[in-house]
């Protein structure tokens, strides 16, 4: 059963023990294993954690269960099984079960209404417009911090092969609004440089990038506390605010359009991502969660209100970020109410990963999001697929 919320399965690394089975269901058992299991795990030459990029060994010892870890693991990472954390694969699997693309999307309804002088307000274009520069940037600084930052240093191999999904995923998110600026006829340089030239868009993405510039500098290795927190803080920053805070946020202005039966195509792509990065807060979650229980020194309270810290300092950048997207109430949403729902999502985020709340009381303004999160209950994506579109296999190459 695929699971859309954004609450972390029982199961999952709050209890560790259920996610260290070393034979799989369907695994058959080698009758020789006993006599070639490692006695001890296989390092790095200097010590250090190993990122698959070592020297190939002959004769290497075979990789155990119980060497693997989240991080500083010195087991061999480019062996994918035995399983220790059962839930990264399965994240894996549901994240290949709900493949899309963002052509199978018609958009004639969208072009009709863009084109027509009175199926949008001028504040209503504006909210798209601001929306879409957001995202379109958004999603390659997700992606650039998964392969440039995090991939490396995250030394498991089921968790890494999450990550190279969420990354193919975050390319077809970015697709997907050039898709939607390509249908629209929109300016290109306007939406995909928008985050150079609108303050409020900008603030957001020079905040998130220091936290890759950091674990993509070719001299920051894992190992010590101070670095081990320093990648910590990174899967907060991007998984918990930006992905869990901040794209909600945007999730919420783009859905309100499909309520109201405006730009459909375009709000039911945003709903495919939001249960795409659903997952990916999800998974960014349980290894956070699973970081914490390893290596418990790191959650220090300094280090927590450090945390808070932040979350409230991006607070801060969002609730900009929504006043200048909507200056005047419209679509039934105004900037005081995204003030409080930033506040108790940001809540939601906090209680996730062990810390208190930041905003005590704080209410969510937006019920019907928790409906939109449950593709179940709308109507079936494949029933809505453009059907005219070619796979590659039945493409013309005359």
């Amino acid at each position: 059963m695929l699971d859309f919320e954004d609450t972390p399965r029982q199961g999952t690394p709050s209890n560790p023990g259920a996610s260290t089975n070393p034979n799989p269901a369907g695994a058959t058992p080698d009758p020789h294993a006993l006599d070639k299991q490692p006695e001890t795990p296989q390092q790095a030459d200097d010590g250090e954690a190993v990122t698959g990029l070592e020297q190939v060994e002959l004769g290497g010892n075979r990789v155990s269960v119980d060497e693997k870890a989240i991080i500083n693991c010195r087991a061999d990472v480019n062996q994918l099984v035995p399983f220790k954390y059962t839930w990264a694969w399965e994240k894996y699997l549901n994240a290949c079960a709900n493949h899309w693309m963002p052509q199978e999307v018609n958009m004639a309804a969208d072009i009709a209404t863009w084109q027509d002088p009175n199926g949008l307000t001028d504040d209503e274009r504006m909210i798209l417009k601001r929306g879409f520069g957001f995202f379109s940037s958004s999603e390659s600084l997700v992606a650039n911090n998964l392969v440039l930052g995090i991939y490396k240093h995250l030394t498991n191999p089921e968790c890494r092969q999450y990550l190279l999904r969420q990354a193919f995923e975050e390319a077809v998110h970015g697709h997907c609004f050039q898709y939607i600026v390509e249908s629209l006829n929109l300016d290109e340089g306007e939406i995909f440089n928008m985050y150079r030239e609108l303050p409020s868009v900008h603030n957001k993405a020079s905040w998130a990038m220091q936290f890759t510039q950091s674990l993509s500098d070719p001299d920051f290795k894992t190992g010590t506390p101070e670095n081990d927190q320093i990648f910590l803080r990174d899967l907060i920053a991007f998984y918990c605010i930006f992905e869990g805070i901040w794209f909600y946020a945007g999730f919420v202005q783009f859905l309100s359009f499909g309520r109201r039966n405006k730009m459909t195509g375009t709000a039911e792509q945003v709903q495919y991502i939001m249960r795409d990065e659903s997952m990916h807060l999800n998974f960014g979650i349980d290894v956070i969660n699973q970081i914490k229980i390893e290596n418990p020194n790191l959650w220090t309270d300094e280090f927590q209100s450090e945390v808070r810290a932040m979350i409230d300092e991006a607070m801060h950048l969002e609730i900009e970020y929504a006043h200048d997207t909507m200056p005047r109430g419209v679509l039934g949403l105004n900037a005081a109410m995204f003030d409080e729902y930033m506040k108790f999502i940001a809540n939601r985020r906090c209680s996730q990963i062990g810390l208190a709340e930041l905003y005590p009381g704080a209410e969510n303004p937006f019920p019907w999001m928790s409906e939109m999160m449950d593709l179940k209950k709308e109507k079936n994506f494949f029933e809505t697929r453009v059907i005219e579109y070619q796979t590659g296999g039945a493409l013309s190459w005359d």
